[in-house]
């Protein structure tokens, strides 16, 4: 029996060696405008099966962050550095050379996944919403990606819609060309030509890198009218509830610590019983076109998926699905809620607050924000070769960032990350590697987390965190404890404060971070809501 024990165990490790050797598959799935609990599998109603199919049989991530908004997170995705570093501090208007920071493209002091893979071996493609420059050099063709099917900020769905502009491999496509399916849906299109791309790297006999960048769920939320109708009356509870329902979902699946508290809600959204039949139905659809949205993005993963299988690449490909900001609340109570008929090419819908504040649960704020609604994103990784099947279905909660999916991808693809490239400096990297946590590893963080954006700040260092709006005082939880952010301790640790703002501000100048002149008023102030339920006064 030891003797059988002993060859089995050699057998494995001969085995393990050998798929060492090779390179596996990596595709990156980055969802827009998709809140912390908008999944299945992160306690929504909304049907993922595919999604959450993958997070049973691999990771699901409960600590992972983006950087409050969209283009910044793209920035930092495709960078392994802070956005700031990039050029892209804000979002795309360009400051000038007198701010490095926010010039609103990607810059040349960094390189892109695409190029650092490329050199690896791996044959690159990207298809989706690019939105970190249309111009100086910065597109996807001239940014290391071998194919690429990109709109250059997105805003669409349908083929026909107002703002549908398509480029394949640098050529701008008529919406109609014979190259494009006909009456084509972006999520389905970007999935259908990831697919094509990949043909061509089994072609080439190559290790591919797969970048999908989906325009879902964000705003104009369009999506074909028999989804819809599936959902259709089914928030007619309103948005309390179904915060309330997500949140113990969260605590059934152990996502979450029940111990954190549910915040307070805005105090400036409405009490849905408070509302006339007329708003409730006009909210029920908005809310029913979003699900019914992010059930096409799940629908066009099990495309991706089901084409993999197909392939015989499926078990030797990674897949990291993150989004890329917190639930949109954007611009504000109302949302959007124009056309002839909302959901369709023509029409403008947006979420609205209150929905959105349900987007996010637990967690209060959202897009923009760097309190923990604003930056928390589902993170689901998969791979049926390199995942331990004891990992399967488990969460990770050690703490991880966008800006680790370039270290990430350096390590799975063995990869050199360069100092030089084309003639110019390259910044370190920023991230850590991801890898180790697969196997249920330390990941072994050797630096803080930070954000800012458009003023809203703040920093992660291990179970600490120092944040505020940029209308606030800085505030310190105990994350670990207290994610949910209800117990301010900056007063109560003023030592550990003290410390995180000086890491704060040293790392605000080092990556170039300036005063933001714009203040949100569709936004709140929180304050008298969170002094509320951490005093009951």
């Amino acid at each position: 029996m030891k003797k059988i024990k002993y060859l089995l165990f050699v057998a494995t490790l001969v085995a393990q060696a050998s798929f060492a050797q090779k390179k596996p598959n990596v595709i990156v799935i980055l969802a827009d405008d998709l809140g912390y609990s908008d999944l299945g599998c992160y306690g929504s109603e909304i049907p993922t099966p595919n999604l959450d199919k993958l997070a049973q049989n691999g990771v699901r991530l409960t600590n992972f962050y983006n950087t409050a908004r969209c283009c910044p997170t793209r920035a930092a995705l495709l960078t392994g550095v802070y956005s700031h570093q990039a050029g892209i501090g804000h979002m795309m208007e360009d400051k000038g050379a007198d701010h490095p920071a926010y010039r609103g493209h990607l810059n040349e002091k960094s390189v892109t996944i695409a190029e650092v893979m490329k050199s690896a071996g791996y044959f690159t493609a990207m298809t989706g919403k690019w939105h970190v420059g249309q111009g100086a050099g910065t597109v996807p063709w001239k940014r290391g990606f071998d194919k690429s099917l990109n709109a250059p900020a997105g805003g669409f769905y349908y083929g026909d819609g107002k703002n549908a502009k398509v480029f394949l491999n640098g050529e701008e496509l008529a919406n109609d060309s014979e190259r494009l399916p006909k009456n084509w849906y972006s999520t389905d299109l970007w999935t259908d030509f990831g697919l094509r791309f990949i043909d061509e790297a089994l072609t080439e006999k190559k290790p591919f890198m797969l970048y999908l960048a989906h325009n879902a769920p964000h705003f104009p939320l369009q999506a074909p009218e028999e989804d819809t109708a599936k959902f259709r009356g089914k928030y007619l509870n309103g948005w309390e509830k179904l915060r309330q329902e997500r949140y113990a979902q969260q605590i059934s699946l152990g996502l979450i610590d029940p111990s954190w508290k549910l915040p307070p809600a805005n105090p400036k959204i409405p009490k849905w019983d408070s509302l006339s039949e007329a708003e409730k139905k006009r909210y029920d659809d908005m809310m029913a076109i979003y699900a019914a949205v992010i059930s096409r993005l799940d629908r066009s993963i099990g495309d991706l998926v089901e084409g993999l299988k197909k392939r015989g690449v499926f078990d030797d490909t990674v897949i990291l699905f993150v989004s890329d900001n917190g639930g949109n609340a954007e611009p504000g109570m109302e949302g959007r809620y124009e056309g002839d008929q909302p959901g369709n090419a023509q029409s403008t819908v947006f979420l609205g607050q209150g929905w959105a504040e349900a987007a996010c649960s637990p967690f209060w704020s959202y897009k923009h924000h760097t309190h923990e609604g604003g930056i928390s994103s589902p993170g689901i990784i998969s791979w049926p070769n390199g995942i331990p099947a004891s990992r399967n279905g488990k969460f990770e909660k050690q703490p991880a960032h966008i800006i680790d999916i370039m270290a990430t991808l350096v390590d799975l693809g063995g990869a050199k990350y360069p100092t030089t490239f084309e003639g110019q400096t390259i910044q370190p990297l920023e991230g850590t590697s991801l890898k180790p946590a697969f196997a249920g590893k330390s990941i072994n963080r050797k630096n803080p987390i930070f954000w800012e954006h458009e003023g809203n700040r703040a920093i992660r260092d291990g179970k600490w965190k120092l944040v505020a709006e940029k209308t606030e005082k800085w505030q310190l939880y105990d994350v670990e404890k207290d994610r949910t952010e209800l117990n301010d301790l900056f007063d109560e640790q003023p030592e550990i404060a003290k410390k995180l703002v000086a890491k704060y501000e040293e790392w605000y100048k080092r990556v170039g971070a300036e005063e933001f002149d714009k203040t949100f008023k569709w936004f709140y102030d929180y304050d008298k809501a969170k002094q509320e339920a951490r005093t009951g006064n």
